[in-house]
């Protein structure tokens, strides 16, 4: 699978996981006939935002294995039924071919079918594809005709009027009501892919309000199955001509695809699109439109516009007449996701208003085990309990996606960076994982890669590609993550400090970044990210450790070191452990240094950040050599000039830097051109700042970064 995702990432056809592994499985996994498919494939299809083409194309790769092949009418018939039938009951095809199960296994057919206990399936998958592919109009009219006649006799209505439909040349209104009735029940039983299939056809068969119908419902499958173009595509066209209470229930799935597709929640005024009557059924379909919205803002920072959608859920739960159950959930789930922790508690039911509000509520306030136990429980679920926010979407993939997500984020929080990435690898070739949250599941993809392998892998490469152009990647935070683990201080502090001055964007759940290289005193607008208490204080103490002065160096390393004890992440405390070392190792304080860093190295591999470890070892591999390395030039010192530019002005660092080179200070006023008096000021601020005496601390403490970092 990765090798393929690699393969068609160099072909310039990056594809989504999901959409590989559903390929892959439909072809046999055969990746000349997978690269040739997803050349076919239009852009928003290869990202999964599109319904897959039914049937496939038909490829050359797939043309060249069955070239040879020769059919009788008869058996062909047979094999573009078998391929065309939507489950693998043998009987309907028994019926339409006439002969028996030993008789159909003996004959040609029995070379591209498997036959078994009243089943049958295709042996090589890429047959269905190539005998769809080469069928004419003509051929594939006679089978379904023939196929609706035996389902007819055997008392199969709805799966008569489906191929009934897929037989006509002109509208058949009858088979679409039927079409729509099978498509709600697929629906309500969480077979989503089936629901589209049906109400798509229906769609093509009627018009009118049974058209809408099948159009809703055609975008509600599309939503859940997480192609958000397709449900942009079916629920935009209710708007403006379909009867208000179709387009109220539309609503909600309307704002959503357009969220996950543009990145930001349509703007629309709640009030212009309220219920112009007072039915409270037309009341709840609005509010819950308004829950829907209040939540795609709060996860894309809106506020404001979060608080204007909120009011309108609370004044829609007073028309609706009956406590719904959704109000209070909601409410506190978008606090929550805006970046307030403590928000009032609010028990709702589901797996988005029950369980995954409950899990990150957990988790906010410390408690991961709980909120990974809740993500679990609800995953193994059959059937979930109904849910007020995802009301018929509590088994659909984008919900599934988000648990998937949900669960990857507390993993990496609880600093099980191995399985926090394994987990998400496993869901991101099932699931649309890129959709929930702002796009955070491909940021995960991103930073637990680089955790763990040092650079980006298939899947986060792949997802990257992928995803909506709106997704906000803090990739300036991957690119110095990954010079830091590399070696390269100088490349990870530049990429950081062009974060920092574009504003520090990050999720509004937060994901391990890195302050190793750049802690700033700057205050940055806009709200926290949320995040456990324990690793907000993690934080703390690596901005005590890498802001601490040589006068209080003592005292802050001794207090850090115990706080440092209590972390129960061992991927948090490793960090800790890491700056110390280096920390330390500037000092010239070798021991301790060596001690600090083989403890980060043995808690960052039980985190399974793996490059995060070898970078640890790297650091005593060259603190062992220290003794043995070259004094740098002193005109080289720029990983010292780097660092010291976070803590001095512009021109204290000029001042600082040609005072290392040995230059006087009339010198050194002569080469910037103001007074010797304005020198000495600035030497003066520097080694204030720096805690430094004089000159000769001063170049040895330059001496020592370079060294060390």
């Amino acid at each position: 699978m990765e090798l393929l995702l690699d393969e068609l990432h160099a072909r310039e056809l990056s594809c989504a996981p999901h959409v590989v592994a559903n390929l892959a499985s439909t072809l046999t996994a055969d990746a000349a006939t997978v690269t040739e498919v997803v050349a076919r494939l239009t852009v928003d299809q290869r990202r999964g935002l599109r319904e897959l083409p039914m049937p496939l194309p038909l490829v050359p790769a797939i043309e060249r294995e069955f070239a040879a092949v020769e059919l009788g009418a008869r058996d062909r018939l047979a094999l573009l039924t078998a391929a065309s039938m939507r489950g693998d009951e043998l009987a309907t095809l028994l019926v339409v071919d006439g002969r028996g199960a030993r008789e159909l296994a003996s004959s040609p057919v029995g070379r591209f079918l498997s036959i078994h206990a009243g089943r049958m399936r295709f042996t090589d998958p890429r047959a269905a594809v190539w005998i769809l592919g080469t069928a004419t109009a003509d051929e594939a009219a006679r089978m379904h005709t023939s196929v609706a006649a035996a389902l007819s006799r055997r008392g199969d209505r709805e799966g008569a009027a489906w191929h009934r439909a897929r037989a006509s040349l002109v509208g058949e209104p009858e088979a679409a009501a039927r079409l729509i009735a099978a498509a709600r029940r697929s629906a309500g039983g969480g077979d989503d892919g089936r629901a589209l299939l049906l109400a798509r056809e229906a769609a093509k068969h009627t018009d009118g309000e049974a058209r809408d119908e099948a159009r809703l419902l055609a975008g509600a499958a599309a939503l859940a199955e997480g192609y958000a173009a397709d449900a942009a595509a079916w629920f935009g066209s209710l708007f403006p001509h379909a009867v208000e209470r179709r387009r109220l229930r539309a609503l909600a799935g309307l704002l959503t695809a357009q969220a996950q597709l543009q990145g930001t929640v349509p703007e629309v005024d709640p009030a212009l699109v309220a219920p112009s009557t007072g039915d409270p059924a037309d009341w709840r379909w609005w509010t819950r439109a308004a829950a829907v919205a209040a939540v795609l803002c709060a996860e894309r920072g809106d506020r404001t516009r979060m608080r204007s959608w909120l009011d309108a859920v609370r004044r829609g739960s007073a028309c609706a007449g009956a406590d719904t159950g959704l109000c209070a959930p909601v409410v506190a789930l978008s606090w929550l996701l805006a970046g307030e922790v403590d928000v009032e508690d609010a028990d709702g039911r589901g797996p988005v208003c029950g369980t995954l509000l409950g899990a990150l509520r957990a988790a906010s306030r410390g408690d991961l085990a709980h909120g990974l136990r809740l993500l679990r429980s609800e995953a193994s679920f059959v059937a979930s309990s109904p849910d007020p926010l995802a009301s018929g979407f509590e088994r659909s993939a984008v919900v599934r996606a988000a648990l998937a997500v949900a669960e990857t984020l507390l993993l990496t929080w609880q600093g099980d960076l191995g399985p926090a990435r394994e987990r998400l690898r496993r869901a991101a070739v099932e699931l649309p994982v890129a959709l929930p949250f702002a796009g955070l599941g491909v940021v995960l993809a991103r930073r637990l890669d680089l955790a763990v392998l040092g650079t980006l892998g298939p899947v986060a490469r792949a997802l990257t590609a992928v995803a909506p152009s709106a997704v906000g990647m803090d990739v300036l935070v991957d690119r110095g993550i990954e010079s830091f683990l590399a070696g390269s201080f100088d490349d990870a502090a530049t990429a950081i400090e062009l974060w920092l001055d574009h504003g520090a964007p990050e999720p509004f759940l937060a994901v391990p970044g890195l302050d190793e290289v750049a802690v700033t005193a700057r205050v940055l607008a806009g709200p926290v990210a949320v995040r456990p208490p324990e690793l907000a204080t993690a934080h703390e103490l690596r901005v005590r450790i890498a802001t601490a002065g040589n006068g209080s160096w003592c005292a802050e390393r001794d207090a850090v070191r115990e706080a440092a004890r209590a972390l129960r992440s061992p991927f948090a405390r490793a960090r800790v452990e890491t700056m110390l070392g280096i920390q330390h190792a500037l000092r010239d304080d070798h021991l301790p240094a060596r001690t600090h860093l083989q403890q980060a190295e043995r808690l960052f591999e039980a985190a399974g950040a793996t490059a995060w470890a070898r970078a640890a070892r790297n650091r005593l591999d060259r603190l062992e050599a220290t003794a043995a390395q070259v004094v740098p030039p002193l005109e080289q010192l720029a990983v010292c000039r780097r660092v010291w530019s976070r803590r001095l002005t512009a021109r204290e660092l000029d001042v600082a830097m040609l005072a290392v080179r040995g230059t006087g200070n009339r010198r050194i006023a002569e080469e910037l051109r103001v007074s010797v008096r304005t020198v000495e000021v600035h030497l003066g601020r520097v080694f204030g700042k720096l805690s430094v005496r004089n000159r000769v601390e001063l170049t040895v403490l330059a001496h020592r970064i370079e060294r060390h970092l």
